[in-house]
């Protein structure tokens, strides 16, 4: 039996914890339940408004709730109410991705992989070794050969072509996934390279240089102001074509065309996300220790060598939870694409357009085609993915290592 002290000692850490735990389940904890629940039901435009009669209603529609009852919204559309049968908003995202011909492409494409995937064993297989008989980039290289090699004998274009007709789902989420695949590897390769350059001995204005740089990152939480500063540089009468019609070229509709669009968003968003690894690297790079270096400048070591043997193995503990950070963000891109194209341009009526990332994709069927039902389904699949995806590189980068000894 706990004690009176044991009593008081419980209060007093429940009087302490209790702020925090109650904002994490009325903030985090019950919009996903909520989310969930909707994920189940029909509601839309059509059926807004829930039945208070309904046990379930009552208790996760704040709507429902006693203290907002009287203020609930009234009308003569028909409540909501579960869907039959209950998955039958996730058939209509993803059901046409489970038919044979869609898994029978996935498949196909996620074949071509298989080389790369062999290079990456090799390479840390040799790294293991006493010595080593095939360079790194060498596996790397050929590993890149032979998935090509792979998806032309394939045919991967028609496999592609099937996928993307299955439905805006696999449309949305691969453009996403093909936005994080440009944007970090950019991102983090100029943030790379600006921090060796910012750390060098001796370099006038490195201060000067610093504050300049990082301009942009201090500058994000005004990211949908700054968007717009970016959409004026690529409209068809903005700076980049006034610039190239004064050598002689003509202008270029590069917000109208799905490539260049997409293009446009990605250098803007690498423009907004460099200085993070920048400072990052920057930080790092001062943890090496000079004696590194001066061993290998003895032993003849070439600065190529020294960046990849010495600096970038030195410095992973620090990029790989920034790359981790940057790639969950940047999957959840939302300013950048709605301020410059919002979404668009639409290959054709019905269809996603070439921005259309998962955020903005789900912000329209939210507030734009109203079909919340559909809208949250599409949210816990996201979520669903994301933590997967969080939990594995957790365990991959060994971020929390250590903290549980």
């Amino acid at each position: 039996m706990i004690g009176w002290s044991g009593r008081r000692k419980a209060f007093t850490l429940l009087l302490f914890i209790g702020p925090t735990l109650l904002g994490v389940l009325l903030l985090n904890v019950f919009p996903i339940v909520l989310s969930i629940y909707t994920s189940f039901t029909n509601r839309n435009k059509f059926h807004p408004n829930p039945d208070c009669s309904v046990f379930l209603n009552t208790l996760l529609d704040p709507i429902c709730w006693p203290v907002f009852r009287a203020n609930a919204p009234r009308g003569l559309a028909e409540p909501y109410s579960m869907v039959t049968p209950l998955y039958q908003n996730y058939v209509d995202l993803v059901g046409k991705l489970v038919s044979p011909s869609a898994l029978q492409a996935f498949g196909l494409i996620l074949l071509c992989f298989v080389p790369l995937l062999v290079a990456g064993y090799a390479d840390r297989f040799y790294d293991r070794q006493m010595t080593r008989r095939v360079g790194s980039s060498t596996l790397w290289l050929v590993g890149l050969g032979a998935a090509l090699l792979l998806a032309f004998a394939l045919n991967i274009s028609e496999a592609y072509n099937t996928l993307m007709s299955t439905g805006d789902f696999f449309v949305v989420v691969f453009r996403t996934v093909l936005f994080v695949a440009l944007r970090v590897p950019l991102s983090f390769g100029l943030g790379l390279v600006l921090a060796l350059i910012l750390n060098m001995q001796p370099l006038p204005g490195r201060t000067f240089f610093r504050v300049v740089l990082f301009l942009p990152w201090a500058t994000s939480s005004l990211a949908i102001l700054m968007a717009l500063v970016w959409q004026f540089f690529f409209r068809e009468k903005g700076v980049i074509n006034q610039i190239l019609q004064m050598i002689g070229f003509d202008g270029y509709a590069w917000l109208s065309d799905p490539a260049t669009a997409f293009a446009a968003i990605v250098i803007t968003d690498v423009w907004f996300s460099y200085p993070f690894f920048m400072i990052v690297i920057l930080g790092a790079l001062q943890s090496v220790p000079k004696d590194v270096y001066e061993a290998a400048d003895v032993e003849g070591a070439r600065w190529w060598t020294q960046l990849t043997k010495i600096t970038l193995p030195l410095i992973r503990p620090a990029i790989l939870p920034a790359t981790v950070l940057t790639s969950i963000t940047a999957f959840q891109m939302f300013g950048t694409a709605w301020a410059i194209t919002q979404g668009g341009p639409t290959r054709g009526a019905g269809q996603p357009g070439a921005t259309e990332f998962v955020i903005v994709y789900a912000y329209k069927q939210i507030f734009q085609s109203q079909h919340y039902g559909r809208a949250t389904a599409f949210a816990v699949i996201l979520f669903l993915f994301l933590f997967a995806a969080t939990l594995y590189s957790l365990r991959y980068t060994r971020i929390t290592k250590g903290a549980y000894e």
